[in-house]
């Protein structure tokens, strides 16, 4: 039975922390296998889709403290916090991986390019209520790529970031996706854990998703947290996926947040 509705109060008290990973994994069983690997064929044939304009600016970057710029009397350095909040409060496009030499961004796949939520949602079995849970005054802003090796996998990498100004609304959206992984629909089990990360995982599915006039499509998933951005990273391919292609993706994505 859906949810009901709660009563519009001013202000909004905090929620609970949970709430938003309750409704997220509720509501939005992952759909990419049939949202985005089957849909290959027919989303990257079609013309690019112009993306709204954001709902927020993006912060232009501070220029990092030098204690050497300004001698023995300048700033000091920045700290690893400081440091980590200054490259992620700028433009969150440049922190993606760049697509290998030799792989091909297909057309109308993302290039670097900012990510609404309705388009995040749209890979979803239930975008409505994906889209519900992330705006509710969660989600700031994503950032996506995706492009094809020269064996013919697919990788696709998102970046979601969120406003964990009185919630960790990050680590919710992070809970409520790995929550459902170990179901037979999707990897079978609970994962590996992503070294030098809390909580982050990486998941090679049990069994291949297969669908008449298709190839079987094997998939890999990475789900991993650095502060208030959850880091997404699929590789799917018609052969098996290793562990250690996934991995080191996941690995190589965090290095640069």
């Amino acid at each position: 039975m859906p949810e009901a509705a709660a009563p519009a109060r001013s202000p909004r008290p905090p929620r609970p922390r949970g709430r938003t990973a309750a409704l997220i994994a509720g509501a939005a069983a992952l759909g990419v296998l049939t949202g985005v690997v089957i849909g290959y064929t027919v989303q990257y044939d079609r013309p690019p889709t112009p993306l709204p304009p954001l709902s927020q600016a993006v912060r232009s970057t501070p220029e990092p403290h030098s204690a050497a710029a300004g001698g023995k009397d300048g700033p000091e350095p920045l700290s690893a916090r400081e440091d980590r909040i200054v490259r992620t409060g700028g433009d969150l496009r440049k922190l993606l991986l760049k697509k290998p030499k030799g792989a091909q961004i297909p057309s109308g796949a993302p290039d670097g390019d900012w990510m609404t939520p309705a388009r995040y949602a749209e890979g979803y079995e239930h975008p409505a209520g994906m889209f519900e849970g992330l705006a509710q005054d969660t989600f700031r802003r994503a950032a996506a790529i995706d492009w094809e090796r020269s064996d013919g996998a697919f990788v696709s990498i998102r970046l979601i970031q969120f406003r964990d100004t009185q919630n960790a609304y990050s680590a919710d959206f992070l809970e409520g996706q790995q929550a459902y992984m170990s179901d037979d629909k999707f990897a079978g089990h609970d994962g590996d854990p992503i070294p030098g990360t809390g909580s982050g995982r990486v998941y090679v599915y049990d069994r291949p998703h297969t669908e008449a006039g298709y190839l079987p499509m094997y998939t890999a998933r990475a789900l991993a947290r650095r502060g208030d951005i959850v880091m997404e990273i699929f590789v799917n391919s018609s052969k098996a996926v290793s562990r250690g292609t996934i991995m080191s993706l996941a690995e190589r994505q965090l290095e640069r947040l």
